[in-house]
């Protein structure tokens, strides 16, 4: 297994302000002494909705100079500019420099497909092929353009930040998501990802880290994704039987 790793560790620049972020108990840690490295190729970035997943995400992405909405580094589109200034705090340790990076957000997906479109209209209108494909990821379904993107674009030797890959894809393509990950990172590849996927989870070598309460490194069945969803599908009836 290879164990390239270009992005090794993070943590953050004290403030005196009130941010939104601020508040948030990851960045408290990550401002107070306490770091976050990352060790394996592929790192998931765990929690329940509002812990900060996404905006800790972002924040590692822009810093690196990706374009808030989705991208690589020569994105330079903006639709509504909401993204934090948690970047301008950041503090990152490198290890080397990836050839190949992008940064995939499921909630402005259909903004980044869009410009994708604009920058290669010419080549669209004569179907000819593009580092996405031949076909505009607009004419595909919302599942079939994320894997057209990361089968097609994605090359190796990168830094992909991935933000609820999971979010269009059926639990099939998923396993297939899987896949791919694991041949970038054969390729030399390093994966930063935001999920709430179980199914993604699983990948044997992959480190978590749970932004519940903090901060800290978990394994894969002390994340409440696999005890609720476990625990479910063992006993629907009397899940079911308390909500409804």
């Amino acid at each position: 297994m290879n164990n390239s790793v270009y992005l090794s560790e993070i943590s953050f620049q004290k403030v005196k302000d009130d941010y939104y972020w601020s508040k948030l108990p990851f960045y408290k840690e990550l401002s107070e002494g306490k770091s976050l490295k990352l060790q394996s190729p592929v790192s998931f970035i765990v929690g329940e909705n509002g812990s900060g997943k996404s905006t800790l995400i972002e924040a590692i992405a822009v810093s690196i100079g990706f374009n808030p909405e989705g991208g690589t580094i020569n994105f330079s589109f903006s639709t509504n500019d909401t993204h934090s200034n948690l970047y301008d705090y950041i503090n990152t340790a490198k290890r080397a420099y990836p050839k190949d990076g992008y940064f995939l957000r499921a909630e402005s997906f259909y903004n980044t497909a869009s410009y994708i479109d604009s920058v290669y209209e010419f080549e669209r209108k004569m179907s000819l092929d593009t580092p996405y494909g031949v076909s505009s990821l607009h004419n595909q379904s919302h599942g079939e353009s994320f894997l057209s993107l990361v089968q097609n674009r994605f090359s190796g030797n990168g830094l992909y930040i991935l933000d609820e890959p999971e979010a269009a894809l059926s639990p099939m393509r998923q396993l297939t998501l899987l896949t791919e990950i694991d041949r970038l990172v054969k390729l030399d590849s390093q994966f930063i990802i935001a999920t709430h996927s179980p199914i993604l989870m699983t990948l044997p070598y992959a480190k978590l880290y749970s932004l519940d309460g903090g901060i800290k490194e978990v394994s894969y069945k002390e994340t409440e994704h696999y005890r609720v969803t476990k625990s479910f599908l063992e006993e629907p009836e009397r899940y079911l039987k308390m909500l409804l």
